[in-house]
């Protein structure tokens, strides 16, 4: 994670003082469960809470005592027992330092996600109310980025904002199975640590009990985590491609906007480029990047490894950070994106009526021909609009094959006709009061 593309609300989650403050509130739900229990003086667990509750940790010191120990969790104890005294003598009973730290990052995971889908929620308003705008815009749908048959701008947007909505519940999923606890000590037997004392420290820090931790929480958990959030980087390169073809200087349909004083080029100042998707599209690959291995820490040796870890201690910081950071990027992109109905309209003219073919074959067949001789005649009169030779009705209509009469050809160039189920669309995927 570099500063440029991460805001401090979620480069917070992952600082060190965040980390330390979770780790030492697990261990204090802890303290607090084994005194109810009997296990400790109720009167250390006090102690613990009314001494460390505020502390900001020192993570320098921390830092220094792993150099020496080599251990991170020891460390971390041992400068808690600097601040609480001897009261820290009953931390960590019966526990291991996967409990802290499985836990721990189940909890920053989690806190992420969250903001994740707030940010979710600002491209879907985003998407919401540009499908509106342009709900009956023409413009040209594409197949092979050729031509194909009209649609309308707000049909584009009204499906990225159904995508969208299927990211959000893929993200209330993938925080679903990735909040879990695990305080079950060595090998996961609670030899030493009662299940009562993970259920009260799973319930503290709103999270679910896992009900085996083999020592550590199963890292499947974690592979569908990060392919989820794969999947959302995704959607968010696929509407930022399209964005950046609709901007290309012979398509020139939308744009992002282009601010007072923003420079295009070092070298050529007419350019206006479109920066922000091609980040986004760059953003998508680095999220991307984490499920592979996230995918192979799922097979750690027997009941533990570490092998995961330093794995994790990269991808989920820098993933949800960098995914923070594009959402809010493509919300505020859609939010001020500059749409050219004109040039829609101009392009959508481009192959002169080309794009009804199919309603031409189509009427064919329902007159008598064959569905082989009809494709036959549309596309040879097609093929002399492609080689710029004039216009499609015109040479539809002086085509002896084409047996339909002239006004019947000119309905077949309405282009309301593509769009009467639009409202149908927008229906399923905005709902009924659409």
């Amino acid at each position: 994670m570099i500063p440029r593309y991460a805001r401090a609300a979620a480069a917070d989650i992952w600082s060190p003082q965040t980390r330390f403050s979770i780790m030492f509130e697990i261990e204090a739900h802890a303290a607090d469960a084994m005194a109810d229990l009997g296990v400790i003086p109720k009167e250390a667990a006090e102690t613990i809470w009314a001494k460390g509750r505020d502390v900001i940790w020192d993570a320098e010191r921390i830092d220094a005592i792993e150099r020496e120990v080599k251990h991170d969790v020891i460390a971390f104890l041992t400068h808690v027992t600097e601040v609480v005294g001897p009261e820290a003598r009953f931390l960590h009973q019966g526990m291991t330092s996967s409990d802290v730290n499985d836990t721990a990052l189940a909890v920053q995971l989690s806190r992420a996600t969250d903001l994740l889908i707030e940010d979710v929620d600002l491209v879907l308003a985003a998407l919401k109310k540009r499908a509106f705008e342009h709900r009956m815009t023409p413009c040209v749908g594409r197949s092979h980025a050729i031509h194909a048959e009209p649609t309308t701008f707000g049909l584009k947007l009204a499906g990225h904002y159904a995508e969208f909505q299927r990211a959000k519940e893929r993200l209330a999923m993938a925080k679903f199975e990735i909040a879990t606890c695990a305080i079950s000590g060595a090998v996961g037997t609670f030899a030493n640590v009662s299940p009562q004392v993970e259920a009260h420290v799973a319930e503290k820090m709103g999270l679910a009990v896992e009900p085996v931790s083999t020592q550590v929480i199963p890292r499947d958990r974690h592979a569908a985590y990060f392919c989820a959030l794969a999947v959302v980087a995704s959607s968010i390169e696929r509407l930022a491609v399209e964005i950046r073809h609709l901007q290309r200087t012979e398509v020139l349909e939308a744009e992002e906007a282009f601010d007072v004083g923003q420079k295009g080029s070092s070298a050529m100042p007419h350019k206006r480029n479109p920066i922000l998707t091609e980040n986004l599209t760059g953003l998508a690959r680095l999220i991307r990047s984490a499920a592979v291995p996230a995918l192979e820490n799922v097979a750690l040796w027997h009941e533990r490894d570490i092998s995961h870890s330093s794995v994790e201690r990269g991808i989920a910081p820098d993933a949800t950070i960098h995914m923070d950071f594009a959402l809010r990027r493509l919300a505020g992109v859609m939010e001020r994106l500059v749409v050219y109905p004109e040039n829609m309209a101009k392009n959508l003219d481009r192959l002169g009526g080309l794009v009804h073919s199919q309603r031409v074959l189509l009427a064919l067949t329902q007159k008598g021909s064959s569905r082989e001789g009809g494709y036959a005649a549309v596309q040879r009169n097609a093929m002399k609009v492609w080689r710029g030779e004039g216009n499609f009705l015109d040479f539809l209509k002086a085509d002896p094959e084409i047996t339909l009469a002239d006004e019947e050809l000119e309905a077949l160039f309405d282009l309301g006709y593509h769009f009467k189920h639009v409202d149908t669309v927008f229906a399923r995927v905005f709902g009924e009061q659409a």
